[in-house]
């Protein structure tokens, strides 16, 4: 299956950590979707990744959604029902625990500026609250992912592995975005 096969609405789910920003950056960069980051309505911008009363998230999320050509980045699953109903094309990532930390590691100290997905005014450090997701919480959450993307009868596109992911690049030739941020 290729990207043109997604439709217009694409969603984009995996671990965290595991280039799923970045990806629906070249996405949209690429083909003209806009890009609506998760994570970027979840927080407050300019602040330390504080996350906005969940009624506040999800009335953003809700409203992101309704536009007729996106992709969509992070997983949230309390938006996941009204979210799968308006996509047209699902990308699952995963990408094994230790590269997702590796990720993080690198995105935290040497991308602090203009990542896909990076939060407005935010200076990230390293957080033992986000190694013990993606080391613990995100394991669990990974089967959860797979079972949805299984289970779903969207057209999709399962990208398993770094390499699956490189080759996915190479084929639709996407480019990451870099420096700067695509914000919803």
């Amino acid at each position: 299956m290729r990207l043109a096969d997604l439709g217009p609405r694409i969603c984009i789910l995996g671990p965290s950590n595991s280039g799923k920003s970045t990806l629906a950056a070249a996405i949209g960069a690429a083909h003209g979707h806009d890009v609506i980051h998760l994570d970027l309505l979840y927080h407050h911008p300019n602040s330390d990744w504080e996350p906005r009363p969940k009624d506040e998230f999800i009335a953003l999320h809700d409203m992101a959604i309704q536009g007729d050509r996106w992709v969509i980045d992070g997983n949230y699953s309390r938006g996941f029902p009204q979210r799968l109903a308006r996509a047209t094309g699902l990308i699952l990532l995963d990408i094994p625990t230790a590269a997702s930390l590796l990720r993080y590691v690198r995105r935290t100290l040497f991308e602090r500026h203009g990542r896909a997905g990076g939060l407005e005014g935010c200076k990230d450090s390293i957080k033992w609250i986000m190694i013990h997701h993606i080391g613990v919480v995100t394991p669990r959450n990974r089967k959860r992912y797979a079972e949805l993307f299984r289970q779903t009868d969207l057209p999709k596109i399962g990208l398993l592995s770094a390499r699956d992911i490189d080759r996915f690049y190479r084929t639709e030739a996407l480019q990451p975005v870099r420096p700067g941020r695509i914000s919803p």
